[in-house]
């Protein structure tokens, strides 16, 4: 269960949950049952207090980074991949950009 402890296993999970609840500000009507609204906010408290456990062993700035990166690039990925928004060559070079920088910041960060 150390995987479950290590925080940049944490600070993933936190990107990925944030993907949660962006797409679900974006999609859920306000009209939607009372539990898809609880779901979104549910998903929004798991990813802060993700990235709340991951910052306390990595510095704030990387963790707050990469969380965002992670968040940005999968619902941007997402978007293109499943709610056909534009892919042009410019918007994917940037995507790739983040990718690079949260990549980066890993392996600078020193820390396994």
């Amino acid at each position: 269960m150390a995987f479950l402890t290590n925080p940049w296993t944490l600070l993933v999970l936190g990107g990925i949950c944030e993907m949660g609840w962006a797409l679900g500000f974006k999609y859920v009507r306000s009209d939607a049952p009372w539990w898809q609204h609880a779901a979104v906010l549910a998903v929004l408290a798991a990813s802060m207090a993700l990235l709340w456990m991951a910052m306390k062993s990595l510095p704030a700035g990387t963790a707050y980074a990469v969380w965002t990166g992670i968040g940005a690039l999968g619902v941007a990925t997402l978007g293109i991949l499943v709610f056909n928004e534009p892919a042009t060559h410019m918007r994917l070079f940037f995507l790739a950009l983040i990718l690079v920088g949260i990549i980066g910041l890993k392996a600078v960060s020193g820390e396994t």
